[in-house]
């Protein structure tokens, strides 16, 4: 007989919930929270859907449950003494389950099943049950292991202003670092082929500062920036400013933080024809040489791919700090 179970049951509910967590033990690493969820049973006996199936007046299966969305239910649990299984004893409770929850409008019902538990997944699947999504997990230390630790490189690089006024240069710079609250030494060197330089202490540590100074001089200079640089010793950025607008970004490895949508993985590629525009730089250079690839493996080493970038724009690089070539 499959009937509500009531408050005068909650001992037996106890009992049979304690049974199954003995039985279906979850996975050695999640904190026991059994007895949390057994301090909630008497308010889902009042509120939610909890079913006791009886044999000779003795409670030998519980199935509990409650309707989680406007047309889904989800069973918690389900659970059969073994001395009572084989005999349909199961599937009368889920059946049971099943008209409860209709009533209050669902259409579907969930439920969570261990990957090791093949006698439960092989019956759910009988009954109509699919799997929805799949839950996985890693030791911390073979994930670690397996990916590999990032290397630990210098990040660093500089700022070129497509310019032969070095003191309009510098006075701009000296406006703008107090707004982007720096004060760190910045050194102006230049001109030399065309470009000024600017180098700033703290800039030459967070490529995004780097590139939001890069932004302000291009556009209160009304020029072309060059924002360029190596990160963590391991990839090479730049962005190419005009009056203020980012014209060109180019990552060498541009999955490398993280995947991305394909096209955001193609417009982390270099544009030969703005940056020879812009610079007068060689595009068929350009295109050779500000290479991007999925894994730093496959291009030059980052400080070697800096100097040839460098070169073909027309900069070249010096140490940690740039001066014009």
């Amino acid at each position: 007989m499959i009937r509500p179970a009531t408050h005068d049951d909650l001992p037996r509910v106890r009992e049979l919930w304690r049974a199954f967590e003995h039985e279906i033990a979850d996975a050695p690493w999640r904190d026991d929270d059994s007895e949390a969820d057994l301090a909630v049973l008497e308010q889902t006996i009042r509120d939610g859907i909890v079913f006791l199936a009886e044999q000779d007046g003795r409670a030998v299966g519980l199935a509990v449950a409650a309707k989680t969305g406007a047309r889904l239910g989800f069973l918690d649990m389900l659970y059969v003494e073994p001395r009572a299984r084989r005999a349909g004893v199961a599937a009368e409770l889920v059946r049971e389950t099943s008209a409860a929850l209709r009533a209050l409008g669902a259409e579907v019902l969930e439920l969570d099943v261990l990957t090791a538990n093949e006698p439960a997944r092989a019956v759910y699947e009988r009954w109509g049950f699919a799997p929805v999504e799949l839950k996985l997990a890693a030791p911390l230390d073979l994930l670690e292991q397996r990916l590999g630790a990032r290397p630990a490189g210098p990040t660093f690089g500089s700022i070129h202003v497509q310019t032969d006024d070095t003191g309009a240069v510098e006075s701009t710079v000296h406006k703008v670092l107090p707004r982007l609250g720096r004060s760190a030494g910045t050194t102006v060197t230049g001109p030399s082929n065309g470009w000024v330089a600017v180098h700033d202490e703290l800039c030459d540590r967070e490529p995004r500062s780097l590139q939001r100074l890069a932004r302000e001089l291009s556009y209160a200079l009304a020029a072309v920036v060059l924002g360029v640089g190596v990160e963590e010793g391991t990839v090479v950025r730049y962005n190419l400013w005009d009056r203020g607008s980012d014209v060109d970004e180019y990552l060498s490895v541009p999955e490398y933080y993280g995947e991305l949508p394909p096209g955001d993985v193609v417009a982390l590629g270099a544009n030969p024809t703005v940056v020879a525009r812009l610079t007068g730089a060689d595009p068929v250079r350009v295109r050779e040489v500000a290479r991007t690839a999925a894994s730093p493996a496959e291009l030059p080493p980052a400080q070697e791919l800096l100097e040839a970038i460098a070169d073909v724009i027309g900069v070249a690089e010096a140490g940690h700090g740039w001066v014009p070539s």
